[in-house]
C-alpha cells in the first residue's frame, strides 16, 4: 500500500502537537499556576542577608617592607687591643650599655702624666705668684726695678696659661680613656661581632667592630599610587592616619602605628610615591627587611551598603547578586567598593532592605522560584 509524503508530514505534525500539549499539562501540574510547586518539586530553599546601611572604615591596603629607624656600625675612636666583649652577639641592649672594652693602660698612663704635669706647673705658678707679690711691695719703695717687676708679672701670666693647657690636656686624656669603653648609642640589637678578644682595633683605618640596629619603633616603607596620594594627603590634614601592619595575609600578628612620612616626588616610571609609617615594635618581633601587609585607615564612611562576599557572583556582563523578589530570583548587577571583613561595600546596584541570596548560587537563576530559610 503506497502512502504519500504529504500524508506522512501531516501525521508528524500531529504527533508533535500532542507531545507539546502533554508537556505543558505536565509542567502545569508540577509547577502549579503560580510556579509554586503544587504537587511537584518545591521552590529551592536559600539563605538570605538583608542589605543594611552601616558606618564602615575606609581602608587602603599595600605591601611594604620594614626598615630600621637607625643603624650604626660600631667603631673605636682610639686604637688598641680588644680586651673584652661584654655582651653576646645578637643581644638586645639599652642606651649607654657597655659593649666592648679596649685595653686602657696606655690611655690611663697618658692621663696620669697629664695630671702630674698639672701639679708641677701649679707649683711653679704658686711660686711666681708669691714672688710677684713681694716684688709689688718692694717696687713701691724703689727696691725693685720696673723691668724686673714686669718680668715677674709676665712669668705669672705664663704660669696661668700653662695651667690652662694642662687642664685641657687632662680633659683630652680623660676623653680618650673613655673611648676605650664602647657603649650603645641607643636601644637596639647587636649583630655578629666582627672582631674578637686580642684583635688590634685601629682608629685610623676604621676597624668595624659590630652593627647596632634600632628595632623599636621600626619603620615600614610602602608605595601608594598617585591616585591614592590625594586621598591620603587630604585625610592627613585632618588627623594622624592610623596604620596597621601584619606579617601575612592570613591574619598574622598585628602591629600599629601612624603614617609619618610622604615623599615630595612621584616616581614617573611607576606612578607611585614613597610613604613610611612608624610602627611600635615593643617585643622586637619585626626585623628590618621583612615584607608586610600595610593597611591605612583613612576615614569612617557612614551609610554604606554592605553585602556578604559569598553573595557576589560574576559573569561576562559583570558582578552581580541575586535578591528575592516576590518569591523569585532577581539578578542585580553591582559596582563594588572596599572590603570590610567578610562583607563588601556595594556602591551601586542594590538598595537598603534587599534580601540578598547567599548560597546555592550555582543552582538558581533569574526568575527561579525560591523560598528564604527561616
Amino acid at each position: 500500500m503506497m502512502v504519500s509524503r504529504k500524508t506522512i508530514g501531516w501525521a508528524a505534525i500531529g504527533v508533535a502537537a500532542v507531545a507539546v500539549a502533554a508537556f505543558a499539562i505536565f509542567e502545569h501540574e508540577v509547577a502549579g499556576p503560580n510556579g509554586a510547586g503544587q504537587g511537584g518539586m518545591p521552590p529551592m530553599e536559600v539563605s538570605t542577608s538583608v542589605v543594611t546601611k552601616q558606618t564602615v572604615p575606609v581602608y587602603l591596603d599595600y605591601v611594604g617592607t620594614t626598615e630600621a629607624m637607625r643603624i650604626v656600625t660600631l667603631q673605636s675612636k682610639v686604637s688598641g687591643n680588644l680586651l673584652e666583649q661584654v655582651v653576646k652577639d645578637g643581644a638586645d641592649v639599652n642606651e649607654r650599655d657597655l659593649l666592648y672594652r679596649i685595653d686602657p693602660r696606655d690611655y690611663q698612663a697618658a692621663l696620669d702624666q697629664a695630671v702630674a704635669a698639672l701639679r708641677r706647673d701649679a707649683a711653679a705658678r704658686d711660686y711666681n705668684r708669691s714672688r710677684q707679690s713681694r716684688n709689688a711691695a718692694l717696687a713701691q719703695e724703689g727696691w725693685v726695678a720696673k723691668d724686673a717687676y714686669e718680668q715677674g708679672a709676665s712669668a705669672l701670666q705664663q704660669s696661668d696659661a700653662i695651667l690652662a693647657v694642662n687642664e685641657a690636656t687632662i680633659r683630652t686624656a680623660k676623653l680618650r680613656l673613655s673611648y676605650t669603653e664602647i657603649r650603645a648609642p641607643f636601644n637596639g640589637r647587636l649583630s655578629r661581632s666582627l672582631v674578637h678578644e686580642g684583635s688590634f682595633i685601629s682608629a685610623d683605618s676604621g676597624t668595624q667592630i659590630n652593627t647596632l640596629v634600632q628595632l623599636d619603633p621600626i619603620r615600614v616603607t610602602f608605595s601608594p599610587s598617585e591616585r591614592d596620594f590625594a586621598a591620603i594627603a587630604q585625610s592627613r590634614k585632618d588627623h594622624d592616619i592610623p596604620v596597621e601592619v601584619t606579617l601575612s595575609e592570613d591574619g598574622g600578628e598585628k602591629f600599629t602605628g601612624v603614617l609619618s612620612f610622604l615623599d615630595n616626588v612621584v616616581d614617573h616610571r611607576t606612578g607611585t610615591i614613597v610613604a613610611q609609617a612608624t610602627i611600635a615594635n615593643t617585643q622586637r618581633t619585626l626585623l628590618p627587611g621583612q615584607y608586610v601587609q600595610v593597611r591605612l585607615l583613612l576615614a569612617e564612611r557612614p551609610d554604606a551598603l554592605l553585602v556578604p562576599k559569598v553573595a557576589i557572583g560574576s559573569s561576562q556582563l559583570g558582578q552581580f547578586v541575586y535578591v528575592v523578589n516576590e518569591g523569585r530570583v532577581e539578578q542585580k548587577f553591582v559596582t563594588l567598593g572596599a572590603e570590610v571583613g567578610d562583607s563588601v561595600v556595594v556602591e551601586k546596584g542594590v538598595a537598603e532592605g534587599d534580601a540578598v541570596i547567599t548560597d546555592n548560587l550555582q543552582k538558581i537563576g533569574p526568575g527561579a522560584p525560591v523560598k528564604p530559610r527561616s
